[in-house]
């Protein structure tokens, strides 16, 4: 093999890897509406021991107000407003050596219903939500959403990926948000 085409396998090899680490870290977003799949996420719900208010509440705070401390590895509010709020999450992959970045448009309505838009990510377009209903027994809250990505099969394939690791995250904040309301609950 020549000198030059080591050199441009090397290049070519660097790019794929800077490609792959911008898109997996959300500093990229491939957006070209060519060939846009859509798949959904969830949905599922859990059971909550808490009033709907209540539970509305442990969602919306670190957004609408002081984000506390202890998710400061987790999320950055970059602008409030009465009912919605600019935040960026962070997500831990690959065992803890990256960290995904999404931006999102957070809206909430009180007390049934908070709303998700991905602006920027690994995957083009997210829309979720958050969907609180009283119950005799406290509240039920269901996620729903759906997550797109372009490039036709290849875009599919990744999709598959975010979503395992999208619901992963979803399904370990529900269980923090449930522990945190009903603890609200039994305090009062």
């Amino acid at each position: 093999m020549r000198r030059a085409d080591v050199i441009a396998l090397a290049a070519a090899g660097g790019l794929v890897g800077a490609g792959y680490y911008l898109t997996v870290t959300g500093k990229m977003t491939v957006d070209t509406g060519w060939g846009r799949r859509l798949r959904p996420l969830g949905p599922f719900a859990v059971e909550i021991a808490a009033a709907p208010g209540v539970v509305f509440d442990v969602i919306a705070e670190p957004y609408l107000r002081r984000t506390p401390r202890a998710m400061a590895t987790k999320l950055r509010v970059v602008e409030r407003g009465a009912d919605v709020a600019l935040a960026e999450h962070f997500t831990p992959v690959l065992g803890g050596r990256l960290t995904v970045t999404t931006m999102e448009l957070v809206t909430f309505d009180r007390p049934q219903r908070i709303g998700f838009r991905l602006v920027r990510g690994p995957v083009p377009h997210v829309l979720e939500q958050f969907k609180l209903t009283e119950r005799d027994t406290g509240t039920v809250l269901e996620y729903s959403g759906e997550l797109g990505t372009d490039l036709g099969s290849a875009g599919q394939w990744w999709a598959s990926r975010v979503a395992a690791s999208w619901e992963a995250t979803v399904r370990r904040s529900l269980a923090g948000i449930t522990a945190e309301a009903e603890r609200r609950s039994r305090g009062r």
